[in-house]
């Protein structure tokens, strides 16, 4: 075939050839476009999963970290669990490039100038730890700001591994890894969200994060539910029954309107305002309340309820009810009017930025409790001290062991 001066040849036409499975694909895929001022967020790609109204298993108030990652040139991995939204600065940009909030990785290069791309299979990973064990029911990708350096694709896989392993235990190829998320196309500048398949909801420690075949990934977030080693709390004795770590959590709220309930039972003191739980200014007679499910049926005995960092905005008062639902006739915890509710501390005075103790002078057994607050304000931490009883003992331990817990660990 010739082709006249000053004309360019026709392409070859494309040979025909089967390629690789066709890859699932998220909710989101695709970039977003650049960012031309404004509000960051006012793009970013978002849908509601019923599974976030779980507690996030890698919070870094937890205890969670990322214990290693292939790669994190651009940015470092330990952005990933930051509590927050990732944050984005046009302006700043460093040795290396754009400053990103977030963990990104370099560029991959295929292996000669005929073969340019990374190979299909090619991918940077990161290792997580949970900062409580338990099973998780979704998590969320979020890819924030990475508009158009995002990943093609992620896979998520999930391993049980007690002690403290560091990255060359994780790493073992003697180690399962069960997919919690099979490798799926993601969108750029998108809260990817993945609900697990039930079948995978069981006790897990470690997460490991692929991204293909590079990228950046701003925030990952593991919901689901702690699941507590039932030898520890026995040998702790008495514990916070509210607490997060221990299997306690929120089931339900009057108001989330500045920051979230959840706070309430994290660990350690709040450092700021929104480190805690504050609701709006109520114009009604109302008042606002908290409900939280114990670590199991257990028996109360002391009440810490601390109002740190709230100085003009603490509750006027604090009050603490408890609820056995496996007492027959109790009702449901969801109808406050049930009348398995008992008041273990009337109304009590609080003030600002204290913690306040109290001891219970007539405990009651329970397996939920509700602290409400009058009319409105702040709490930053909510504690309830006491002790499983026999009957929760053996049942966490008996759920322990079907998700897949062993003693001690």
């Amino acid at each position: 075939m010739t082709t006249a001066p000053g004309t360019t040849p026709p392409e070859p036409a494309a040979r025909p050839h089967p390629g690789p499975r066709p890859l699932p694909a998220g909710q989101f895929t695709g970039p977003a476009a650049p960012y031309r001022g404004g509000d960051p967020y006012a793009d970013h790609r978002a849908a509601d999963h019923p599974f976030t109204a779980l507690p996030d298993l890698a919070d870094r108030r937890l205890g969670g970290t990322v214990l290693a990652a292939g790669d994190e040139y651009f940015a470092e991995r330990e952005h990933l669990l930051t509590p927050g939204p990732a944050r984005f600065d046009p302006d700043a940009y460093g040795p290396r490039g754009k400053i990103m909030d977030g963990w990104e990785t370099r560029r991959r290069r295929g292996a000669a100038a005929g073969a340019p791309h990374p190979g299909g299979d090619e991918h940077d990973w990161a290792l997580i730890r949970l900062g409580t064990p338990g099973t998780v029911h979704g998590v969320v990708v979020d890819t924030a700001h990475f508009r158009g350096n995002h990943p093609d694709s992620v896979r998520l896989e999930g391993t049980a591994l007690d002690g403290a392993p560091g990255p060359a235990e994780l790493l073992d190829p003697a180690v399962r890894w069960t997919a919690l998320v099979p490798r799926t196309r993601i969108g750029g500048h998108a809260a990817n969200g993945f609900a697990t398949p039930a079948g995978t909801r069981r006790r897990l420690t470690h997460l490991r994060l692929c991204q293909y075949p590079d990228g950046g990934i701003a925030r990952l977030r593991v919901h689901g539910e702690p699941l507590p080693d039932p030898a520890w709390l026995a040998a702790l004795g008495g514990f916070d029954l509210a607490a997060l770590e221990h299997g306690g959590r929120v089931q339900e709220a009057s108001d989330r309107f500045f920051s979230p309930p959840g706070n309430t039972i994290l660990p350690g003191r709040a450092h700021r305002m929104d480190d805690g739980w504050e609701t709006r200014r109520r114009r009604d007679r109302g008042h606002d309340w908290i409900r939280y499910a114990l670590a199991g049926h257990c028996l109360p005995r002391a009440v810490e309820i601390d109002t740190g960092c709230f100085r003009g905005n603490a509750p006027g008062w604090a009050s603490v009810h408890v609820l056995d639902a496996t007492r027959p006739g109790a009702g449901d915890p969801a109808d406050h009017t049930a009348p398995g509710w008992t008041e273990i501390l009337p109304p009590a005075r609080l003030r600002p930025d204290t913690v306040h103790r109290f001891l219970l002078r007539a405990p009651a057994e329970a397996t939920h409790a509700r602290l409400t607050i009058h009319p409105d304000g702040g709490i930053a931490r909510f504690r309830l001290h006491g002790s499983l009883t026999a009957r929760g003992a053996a049942r966490l331990a008996a759920r322990h062991r079907a998700l897949g817990g062993r003693p001690g660990g």
